[in-house]
């Protein structure tokens, strides 16, 4: 009786945040298809979103082709890889700091992240012309050093067969300086290159397409689905590993498990937009404050909000400059460098 009245009182509180975070979402969708450098009207930009609709009966085709173009091959395709890659990284970000017991952990602490810029880099700067998959070859390079990186940290943490939390950070430091070294050296010898390496690693959706968008989903929907198959592990694991392992839990298993889905979630997005940072930081954490530490309800509202925080910096990142276009990393970076501040001195006074 108690387990089923439990049940009901967490599917209440996940209908409760979810519904308003989605309505926001739907508002954060229509306020950034509508706005651009290119001047349509609202009305112009829905009749060319509803002709493209199933279902929806044709209607004459009363805008220029260009005006479709801009609407339907440009905004909406970017829009839903805002969706997709901020669902992502707030995902992983949940699942790295409750896997590691950490708030300050983000998708990139085990080095996803500098493992994928290092190989995007040099393949900008030496692969070119091994560009066998086209334009998807520059994701894919990124996609594998990113998690073969993980690999290397989960190794080099392994000792005595376990792994312990605190090794398993101090590796990623470790393998991150090196990597952050290397690419250094690719950066210095770039030449003409430079600006280019130097977009991606600041983040940026400018180059979605439906293909990309179609590429990522399956990721970002399995790593979903694996993560929230550990829900129940994630919340037992915040009771401390000892008590985890009492209650039955394989906790190697389930860090392990964990750690490679959020990573290769994160690792799709990082492929397809570059380095977009403290998504998977500051959006966990607001929403862990909001509706508790409970991963059955975290991880869903986290996803909605992580694609409502990504639509609002790329709208901004679009259109503060009109019509030059920052990289949609700075934005994130101005959101939440003062954040990750505010979180370092309050644990750091706590810890005092």
């Amino acid at each position: 009786m108690a387990v089923k009245e439990g049940q009901q009182g967490f599917g209440k509180k996940l209908v409760f945040w979810l519904l308003p975070l989605l309505f926001v979402l739907l508002l954060a969708v229509v306020g950034s298809v509508s706005l651009g450098s290119a001047q349509l009207s609202f009305n112009m930009v829905w009749k060319i979103i509803f002709s493209h609709l199933p279902f929806v009966p044709d209607m004459e085709r009363e805008w220029p082709k260009a005006a479709e173009v801009i609407v339907w091959n440009i905004r909406m395709p970017r829009i839903m890889m805002a969706i997709l890659v901020g669902a992502a990284l707030a995902m992983a970000g949940v699942a790295y700091q409750g896997v590691l017991r950490n708030p300050l952990a983000d998708p990139y602490i085990l080095g996803v992240s500098s493992g994928a810029s290092l190989g995007a880099a040099s393949f900008i700067l030496f692969g070119q012309g091994l560009a066998i998959l086209g334009q998807w070859t520059l994701p894919l390079v990124a996609f594998v050093c990113g998690i073969g990186t993980l690999f290397i940290v989960y190794r080099l943490a392994y000792i005595a067969g376990k792994v312990q939390i605190e090794t398993l950070l101090l590796s990623g430091v470790v393998v991150q300086a090196f990597l952050g070294a290397g690419l250094s050296l690719i950066m210095s010898i770039s030449g003409e290159k430079m600006q280019q390496i130097l977009y991606w690693l600041m983040g940026s959706l400018t180059l979605s397409d439906w293909s990309s968008g179609v590429a990522v989903a399956p990721y970002v929907i399995v790593g979903w689905f694996v993560i929230m198959l550990f829900t129940r592990e994630l919340n037992l694991l915040a009771l401390g590993e000892q008590k985890a392992h009492h209650l039955g839990m394989n906790v190697e298993r389930t860090r392990l498990i964990v750690l490679l889905a959020a990573s290769l979630t994160a690792g799709a997005a990082v492929a397809v937009s570059g380095v977009i940072g403290f998504v998977g930081l500051i959006v966990p954490h607001i929403m862990r404050t909001l509706v508790g530490s409970d991963h059955r309800v975290l991880l869903p509202v986290s996803a909605v909000a992580g694609a409502i925080l990504l639509i609002a910096a790329d709208t901004l990142a679009r259109t503060i400059m009109d019509p030059q276009e920052l990289p949609i990393g700075v934005i994130t970076a101005f959101l939440g460098a003062p954040f990750f501040g505010y979180l370092l001195r309050k644990r750091r006074q706590r810890f005092f």
